[in-house]
């Protein structure tokens, strides 16, 4: 052997010993790298396109080298991708020899679908009257000849607003909708707003949203016929729900028109010219454009795992990579009326004769399509995202869909996204309806056994605002734990599809220890956890959610919740979460039903303190987005409600009442005197809509106790109940003024100067015991344990207390009965209906 050949020899052996470090293999990606280098730190890779080809052919050669595995190391920097990544079977590994893409030491590679648009100058003419200058243009990027078209744009990494009608949070509200030539009417007072093809109508309706490109529009005074694009013009007016509203109580349908250089007149407002090839963006404050890096997405999928139910991607894991700007065409190409989560009609309408197979009463039929993710898996197992950040995309960040099982997501932050931050499951073949329960052949096309912990979700569902924070399908054996999911449109995580109890694929799915806050920003019918159908042996426990926007748009400002098991639920266990107050739904749930216990803010502290995301990924709270200046809902308070009168038509004021979601809603009478009792929003709202609909009855609002015990405040070392007994007593004070002045003092000052007062309620275990005041009558709510007896329990309050004696007998000179009573009574025992 020469010199030269062993030199030859030695150099083979240096560059296996740079790419395989302890039995495994490194190949390295770099940006000042080049795809014809050899893949070492010293000589890296460009694209991690070529290092998974690498990692492939090492797998296909089986070099005995890559038994501890594969690490394609990306470092730092961004690295624009011209096609999706595709990870096919072939680049699966195995247990002993997993495949990973990882981000080196200390840096954050991004897998970017964007591209940056640079030179922007001031524009010389005046645009919409606004002065010179003050907005700025650039040439609009071009591919093959065509202009880019995208619907997002991020300016330094913050999202722009396509130019609109309506200034900053604010929306319109339609005049009214005619399903039969399919067109609306909106109030149309602005005359600088000018129709031009592309333009489109944002619409919310109930528990979604709608985007509809804008065919015509008809100016009549200071209104406007709008008439729209098929398919969503026919979509739109024939499906049932969820649809625009009409309502003189809440208002009307919410809107605003977009994409229309005419409306382009805020800070922040961007508006791309296809015809002239420029985009104009008129800057926010602080932002230079001589040096803003101004990003528009691209692709709609940067990642594609792609196996075939034989042969999964497996054993093939992402570590520490950030997936950032991507682009979705489909509204601005096809309109979108989503059924729910996101997930788009393709066909709908009303039966003309109401039922189903499947159910006896179903009017809704519909057929759903699936909105494109960043990063979208089909038939993989094994898998795992870890650590790694999913931003500014413009529609689902990750979706596990179809035959995926086994994988792991995990300490990853979800931030700056359009629709769903995690998709799970099928919602419906796009064939089948709806509402069909999702049965199959071979069990291994169901998504499965995936485990999502410990990631953070913020700021999600910025573009659908029907989206969630974590939205799951027809899925089984799946664990949703220690999560924290914030500044969500609509609700934190839904769990289910089908709107039926008849048996399907769930089952054994797990909803565990997430801290959800922030959430039903701009829609209502939302929950912090949400559940549809039949899922058997299936648990949400030891959650945390607390903190409710305030939507100013609403279609029901009241309906919103913590905990929502919705049609067909059933199966369920739902315990020992953590809420402030037990405002819940279970609305048409299955037959076999629910277990619920203790839902409420007096759980096991460490359950609010142990949910959400757990060491090593702490870290993550540093993200967390909360709109400071959105505002929260006003939580529901105790509240009695006095309706006195001759022939109190019961259901009538039951089904007045309704629409106010009184929580714990309970009614009592005694002769001609009706008590509403329960948790509410505005009374002042409830009565004035119960004098309308009685103008005969007189009405009293009881708010606002002069004196109240609470349990849990007064109590030591006492644990309250998470149900109770309300016994309401009514009785009217002396006609003496000063003595109901004295009355009033004596309360407001009982756990100061009469502590003994209420160590009797403790010992008595009494929940609750509030006093209402309107003008001289009292209302009186004692609350107990679910199944106890007031009678046995009231001795207690006495028992080695005798100065509870004192405090009955001084009251007595202060009270006497309401009208009607009987002389010598003064306190009367409503009767609970």
């Amino acid at each position: 052997m020469n010199q030269k050949q062993v030199r030859r020899i030695f150099l083979v052996f240096f560059i296996i010993g740079m790419l395989f470090s302890a039995n495994a293999a490194e190949i390295w990606v770099s940006v000042q790298g080049s795809d014809t280098n050899i893949g070492t730190k010293s000589s890296p890779l460009a694209t991690v396109q070529m290092a998974l080809r690498k990692a492939r052919e090492m797998r296909r050669l089986n070099d005995p080298l890559i038994k501890g595995g594969i690490h394609i190391i990306v470092m730092n920097g961004t690295y624009s991708l011209l096609e999706p990544l595709f990870v096919r079977p072939e680049d699966s590994g195995t247990v002993e020899s997993p495949t990973t893409i990882e981000a080196d030491v200390n840096a954050k590679p991004i897998l970017s679908g964007g591209l940056q648009i640079k030179n922007w100058k001031k524009s010389t003419t005046s645009i919409n009257g606004l002065k010179t200058g003050m907005i700025w243009v650039a040439d609009a990027p071009e591919k093959a000849g065509e202009i880019i078209n995208y619907r997002q744009l991020w300016v330094n990494g913050k999202k722009a607003v396509r130019a609109k009608s309506t200034a900053g949070n604010q929306m319109d509200r339609i005049l009214s909708w005619d399903a039969a030539s399919q067109t609306c009417w909106i109030p149309f007072k602005n005359k600088s707003v000018k129709f031009e093809p592309g333009m489109e109508m944002f619409i919310v309706q109930w528990w979604a949203i709608a985007n509809l490109r804008i065919k015509n529009i008809e100016v009549k005074k200071d209104s406007a016929r709008l008439s729209f694009e098929q398919p969503e013009s026919k979509i739109q007016s024939e499906h049932p729900w969820p649809a625009p509203w009409i309502s003189k109580n809440n208002g009307n349908s919410a809107f605003y028109l977009n994409n229309g250089i005419s409306m382009l007149n805020e800070p922040g407002e961007w508006f791309l010219d296809k015809k002239k090839a420029k985009i104009y963006y008129i800057p926010r404050a602080g932002e230079d454009m001589n040096s803003a890096t101004v990003t528009a997405p691209v692709l709609e999928n940067l990642v594609k795992i792609e196996g075939t139910l034989d042969t999964p991607v497996h054993h093939f894991n992402f570590n520490g990579i950030s997936f950032q700007y991507s682009n979705w065409l489909r509204p601005s190409q096809q309109g979108h009326v989503p059924l729910q989560a996101g997930m788009y009609l393709l066909d709908a309408y009303k039966l003309k004769t109401p039922g189903t197979p499947n159910q006896a009463s179903l009017e809704n039929q519909g057929w759903v399509g699936r909105p494109r993710a960043a990063v979208e898996v089909n038939y993989a197992n094994n898998t795992q995202f870890e650590s790694c950040s999913f931003e500014h995309l413009s529609s689902t960040g990750l979706d596990l869909h179809k035959g995926t099982n086994h994988n792991i997501v995990k300490g990853n932050l979800f931030k700056d996204i359009g629709g769903n931050g995690i998709n799970l499951g099928v919602f419906s073949e796009e064939p089948f309806e709806a509402h069909l329960p999702y049965t199959v052949k071979d069990e291994r096309v169901v998504c499965s056994d995936e485990l999502i912990a410990d990631n953070l979700i913020t700021n999600v569902a910025n573009e659908d605002w029907g989206c969630l924070g974590i939205a799951a399908g027809f899925i089984k054996n799946l664990t949703i734990e220690h999560n924290e999911i914030s500044d969500v449109a609509y609700s934190g995580i839904s769990m289910g599809w089908g709107w039926t109890h008849t048996e399907n694929v769930m089952r054994n799915n797990k909803i565990l220890a997430n801290k959800i806050h922030h959430y039903a920003k701009h829609l209502h019918d939302v929950a912090g956890i949400y559940t549809l159908s039949s899922q058997p042996d299936s648990r949400i426990e030891e959650n945390y959610i607390d903190k409710v926007y305030n939507s100013p748009y609403a279609h029901d400002p009241f309906l919103w919740l913590y905990l929502y098991t919705d049609e067909g639920s059933q199966h369920f266990t739902i315990k020992n979460n953590w809420i402030p107050i037990q405002k819940i739904l279970k609305n048409n749930n299955g037959p076999a039903g629910n277990i619920w216990q203790d839902n409420y803010a007096f759980v096991n502290p460490k359950i609010k303190e142990n949910a959400g995301i757990r060491a090593p990924y702490s870290n993550l709270a540093k993200e967390v987005v909360i709109d400071e200046a959105w505002g929260l809902q006003e939580m529901p308070k105790s509240v009695a409600i006095e309706i006195i009168g001759k022939d109190l038509d019961l259901e009538k004021i039951k089904s007045t009442i309704k629409g106010f979601r009184i929580v714990g809603e309970e009614l009592y009478q005694w002769e001609n005197h009706l008590v509403i009792y329960g948790k509410m929003n505005q009374p002042e709202r409830t009565k004035r809509k119960l004098a309308l609909a009685f103008p005969a009855l007189e009405i009293k609002i009881y708010e606002n106790p002069v004196y109240d015990f609470q349990n849990f405040e007064r109590c030591k070392d006492s644990k309250p109940t998470s149900e109770w007994e309300n016994i309401v007593l009514t009785a009217n004070l002396v006609e003496d003024v000063k003595m109901q002045k004295e009355y009033v003092d004596y309360h407001t000052t009982q756990f100061e100067k009469w502590p003994e007062i209420a160590k009797g309620f403790c010992n008595a275990d009494f929940q609750q015991l509030q006093v209402f005041k309107n003008g001289r009558q009292l209302m009186l709510v004692i609350s107990i344990p679910k199944g106890e007896n007031l009678d046995k329990l009231n001795p207690k309050t006495t028992e080695n207390n005798p100065r509870v004696d004192d405090w009955n007998a001084l009251m007595k000179k202060y009270q006497t009965g309401i009208e009607g009573t009987k002389p010598g009574e003064t306190w009367m025992f409503l009767k609970k209906l």
